[in-house]
């Protein structure tokens, strides 16, 4: 059963108009998924032969992908909603039109992703939260960074298993 996320109020857009027609049709094309990031890494995994699941719903935040076996959940993330290099952004954003919605908007996007990274490791998740800067710089090294965190998740699972082994030939002597 997917962990339950506390609910905290979301700015809302009622009091703000777009900045131009432009600016709205520009924000009305951003996509929840199969961004072109997602999708560029996607195609990497594969050609690396990584299996993997994607926008899985039943757990806490929807992760981009999942390696199911590993119990890895990657979560490729927009440097601007997501707030990276967040000093530098939010001083900008102040600056701009709409400055108290976008920067509430953000800052709620940052706490939300804590959570749900809170929530994952809680239910046994490891996670791996990639920019999607860096996927489009170079999606190669992003995929060979969640194999590393694939690997090293395989040699964790192989160390509990000897050491429940090695704990069983203690007791029992065999």
């Amino acid at each position: 059963m997917p962990a339950k996320i506390d609910v905290v109020s979301v700015p809302r857009y009622e009091n703000y108009r777009p900045r131009s027609p432009q600016a709205s049709r520009v924000g009305a094309g951003n996509r929840r998924q199969d961004t072109t990031p997602e999708i560029l890494l996607r195609t990497t995994l594969r050609a690396f032969g990584v299996r993997f699941r994607s926008n899985v719903k039943t757990l806490p935040g929807c992760p981009d992908f999942i390696l199911k076996h590993y119990r890895i959940a990657v979560f490729c993330d927009g440097d601007f909603w997501h707030g990276r290099r967040w000093a530098k952004r939010k001083g900008r954003l102040l600056a701009g039109w709409n400055s108290t919605y976008w920067v509430a908007k953000i800052e709620r996007n940052r706490q939300r992703d804590r959570k749900v990274t809170r929530a994952l490791h809680t239910l046994g998740w490891q996670v791996v939260r990639v920019w999607e800067s860096d996927v489009r710089r170079d999606p190669f090294r992003t995929a060979a960074k969640i194999m590393k965190a694939a690997s090293d998740s395989r040699l964790a699972v192989k160390v509990a298993q000897l050491e429940k082994r090695m704990s069983s030939v203690r007791r029992h002597g065999r």
